[in-house]
């Protein structure tokens, strides 16, 4: 495994976590300026939008296990590499969760208890929405996720556009879905701010590595069976031909 693409996807998957939850901790509701659910949605997709084309050509920026795991099971990346890869994605996301916990905690009004941008249910969702729900939205969610990744970076997809879409669908999911569960579709995004937010967080965590993880494998292994041609040459979500997303 050529540590340069370990490197890339720790680097990528602290960039998606301290955009993405930073907004939603420090920008949100900053007083009369807050950026919103809008902001945070956006600051989502921004974060693998431009991360993907900063490092796609050196690990397929994945930043996401679930995307690893999802692109495995489309026929697009060796199952060999899924652990390393998920290694250095969790790890990346737990050191951008503990560097935005010192910025934060820089302001007096700074209380981790109120969630630290961490994914929850029942009475830990924005929402108040139940388990069940959580988990169908966030299988559901992933899967869909999954399968406009696979089919942005389609040999036949225009060359180019693929961080594009892939952006702009992650901030379409977080604008389902941050009511229902804060938005994970992401298990590395979700150990990050977890382990700062309190004990609830660390119970309900294993949801938002259950349901992102089948989510992928559904939506990889479904656009696999509708469009099973691909290119010649490479596979993809490889450097050769980025699979880029978060």
């Amino acid at each position: 495994m050529d540590i340069k693409k370990l490197v890339a996807e720790a680097l990528g998957t602290f960039w998606l976590t301290f955009g993405g939850c930073g907004s939603a901790v420090i920008a949100a509701a900053f007083p009369d300026v807050g950026i919103g659910l809008l902001g945070v949605a956006l600051a989502f997709g921004l974060t693998v939008l431009t991360m993907a084309y900063a490092v796609g050509h050196v690990s397929g920026a994945h930043f996401n296990p679930a995307v690893t795991v999802g692109l495995a099971a489309g026929g697009r990346f060796p199952s060999s590499q899924i652990i390393p890869y998920v290694v250095a994605q969790v790890i990346g996301a737990i050191l951008a969760a503990a560097v935005l916990y010192v910025i934060a905690s820089g302001t007096a009004s700074f209380n981790p208890d109120g969630g630290f941008a961490a994914n929850g249910y029942g009475e830990h969702s924005p929402g108040k929405y139940s388990l069940t729900a959580a988990l169908i939205a966030e299988f559901l969610l992933t899967a869909a996720f999954l399968f406009i990744i696979m089919g942005a970076t389609h040999g036949m997809a225009p060359a180019g556009f693929a961080p594009i879409a892939i952006g702009l669908a992650l901030t379409l999911i977080h604008l389902i879905s941050i009511p229902i569960t804060n938005t994970s579709v992401n298990p590395a995004r979700s150990t990050g701010p977890a382990l700062f937010a309190g004990a609830w967080a660390m119970q309900q965590l294993w949801l938002f590595w259950l349901a992102p993880l089948l989510g992928g494998i559904a939506g990889g292994a479904l656009y696999r069976w509708l469009s099973p041609e691909q290119p010649s040459g490479v596979i993809q979500g490889t450097p050769a031909n980025p699979a880029v997303r978060s």
